[in-house]
């Protein structure tokens, strides 16, 4: 961890692609011991899979674009300026439903889960990962299927 401040301008992307859009790493555990931070660009369609965290409390502030979470036992049908709060142990989904890339700012922690990010677009290069690396990917970085079946539904999730 880093004791100076974190500026990023505009074309410092640090990130990943993950289905051909970026998502940029804002602040991770280089830089802080208590969060990290992500600007999250979704594709239309695109859905995470119903998932808890044991550990990990995650934030999201939708900026662009129109999402269904499911959060617990709610449905919202976030807009731009909603924001999320979703503690350990509460099961949730995101799926991109409008007919345009979803913007997100979305916070986890505590740091790390940026690691789960690299990973993931490896293992998404060429396609829908295998279910068993993608089990095992989430496995390691908190992140338990809260569905009884394949880690994730419809083929496109991730």
């Amino acid at each position: 961890m880093s004791v100076a401040p974190v500026i990023r301008m505009p074309d410092q992307n640090k990130g990943v692609m993950l289905r051909g859009y970026p998502m940029v790493f804002l602040v991770t555990g280089e830089d802080t011991k208590h969060t990290s931070m992500f600007d999250w660009t979704i594709p239309t369609g695109f859905a995470t899979g119903l998932h808890v965290h044991r550990v990990q409390e995650e934030t999201f502030y939708l900026l662009e674009g129109e999402c269904v979470w499911h959060v617990g036992d709610k449905t919202i049908r976030a807009t731009p300026g909603t924001y999320l709060f979703i503690p350990p142990g509460v099961p949730h989904n995101i799926t991109n439903v409008s007919e345009q890339p979803a913007r997100v700012l979305m916070t986890v922690s505590p740091p790390g889960h940026e690691h789960y990010f690299e990973e993931l677009a490896r293992l998404a290069a060429h396609g829908s990962p295998h279910p068993k690396a993608l089990a095992d990917l989430r496995d390691r970085y908190d992140t338990v299927s809260a569905v009884v079946g394949p880690p994730f539904g419809s083929g496109r999730d991730l």
